[in-house]
């Protein structure tokens, strides 16, 4: 073969291996949606609908719910308003809240707030969301779920200069809220290691725990009591008309709980949809 006839057929080669290949993932502009999600490779995309409840369904966390709405109307509105980290027991609808309140603002206001979810492994790539949407016309309520830091992570530090301290600051039309199960975001024995092989221990718990302070409003979500668990189930219910008699529901509950070992907003909702499967019901999206 001579040298012509390879070069022809090594570009009707990668000519074909061109068109099969994937299309390059499109980054979505703020103005096609109220929620996103941020990508690894530095791209928003569009959520068309985001899963979560209705803020009235949320039960058992009404200061933390009235709290938390309050901050964000005022951000939504272009008032000054706290980042916040929602903390403690798992299940109890921390990051339901946040969803449910950036739904409940929409729905009040249409347009008037984007939520844009970045995971925890991503964090590091924060300042460049902050570039990408900073002095954009919306309001944005960035989100991460379960954050937290493991020993020998050090992207902690870059979040702590975006979220306040940083020479550029975060820009006006962002707001960071976070939910995790640790109230200083990293766990017990990490900073207890700090403190035992530190030259001057104070100052490197110091550094491990300013982290959280960064965050202006701290929202505690605790163990939920056995009344309170009923009441989660009873209103999912009543929203869904599934409707068993309250006996039998409150028995049924309460069983699932105990083959689950713990009482939360999460074991309410699963126990529901077991109920609505046994029923044969579908669920309402949202």
């Amino acid at each position: 073969m001579n040298a012509d006839l390879a070069l022809d057929l090594l570009a009707r080669i990668a000519d074909a291996l061109d068109r099969q290949a994937p299309l390059p993932a499109r980054d979505a502009d703020l103005a096609e949606g109220d929620a996103f999600v941020w990508e690894a490779g530095g791209r928003l995309r569009r959520v068309p609908r985001v899963a979560g409840v209705e803020l009235g369904l949320l039960r058992g966390i009404d200061r933390a719910a009235d709290t938390l709405l309050e901050n964000t109307r005022r951000f939504a509105a272009g008032l000054p308003a706290n980042n916040a980290l929602l903390w403690g027991a798992r299940g109890m609808g921390k990051s339901s809240l946040v969803k449910a309140v950036h739904g409940a603002l929409n729905a009040e206001h249409p347009g008037c707030l984007v939520l844009i979810e970045i995971h925890r492994e991503d964090i590091e790539s924060l300042p460049r969301l902050l570039q990408r949407v900073g002095g954009n016309a919306r309001r944005c309520l960035l989100f991460c779920d379960d954050l937290s830091f493991d020993s020998g992570e050090t992207s902690y530090k870059s979040l702590k200069a975006v979220l306040e301290g940083g020479i550029e600051g975060k820009p006006d039309n962002v707001l960071f809220y976070a939910t995790s199960n640790r109230r200083h975001l990293m766990p017990r024995q990490m900073i207890e290691n700090e403190r035992g092989t530190a030259i001057h221990p104070g100052e490197a718990v110091e550094e491990k725990v300013s982290l959280s302070d960064r965050f202006g409003l701290w929202l505690g979500f605790h163990p939920c009591s056995q009344d309170v668990y009923l009441e989660m189930v009873e209103g999912y219910v009543r929203h869904f008309g599934l409707g068993p008699d309250p006996a039998t529901l409150r028995t049924e509950a309460l069983e699932w709980a105990k083959t689950r070992g713990s009482r939360s907003g999460r074991v309410a909702w699963q126990f529901v949809n077991d109920l609505a499967g046994r029923l044969g019901r579908r669920l309402a999206p949202g």
